[in-house]
């Protein structure tokens, strides 16, 4: 299997996981309803945890700055990123995988290209 096509089948997997696990957690209890479990005093772990995650979507977003040539395209990546995470950056990555051409190596996958 090429590595593109198993980079599609990877991340095709994230973007699908996710929206299901999102759907499914919010049908049982919506974010709003959350309460405490998102206090430092009541869950200091996930309290981490969205630390953790919202640093690995800055990270994410610096090389999504990197790759759109317009304010306009990173600032609409950002509101996706910050807001849907691991959903949006799995489809940001699905996109630029299918972009790629055939015959492009998969080094272009990371860098800007002349569109």
């Amino acid at each position: 299997m090429r590595i593109k096509n198993l980079l599609i089948l990877l991340f095709a997997a994230i973007f699908l996981w996710m929206v299901g696990m999102t759907i499914t957690v919010s049908l049982q209890k919506p974010l709003w309803l959350a309460g405490s479990e998102f206090s430092w005093k009541d869950s200091p772990w996930a309290v981490a945890t969205l630390f953790d995650a919202y640093f690995g979507f800055v990270t994410f977003f610096v090389w999504v700055c990197m790759k759109e040539a317009t304010w306009l395209a990173r600032g609409v990546w950002f509101v996706l990123i910050m807001s849907l995470g691991n959903i949006a950056m799995s489809g940001y990555v699905l996109l630029q995988l299918m972009r790629l051409k055939d015959d492009e190596p998969m080094a272009n996958l990371l860098l800007r290209s002349p569109r």
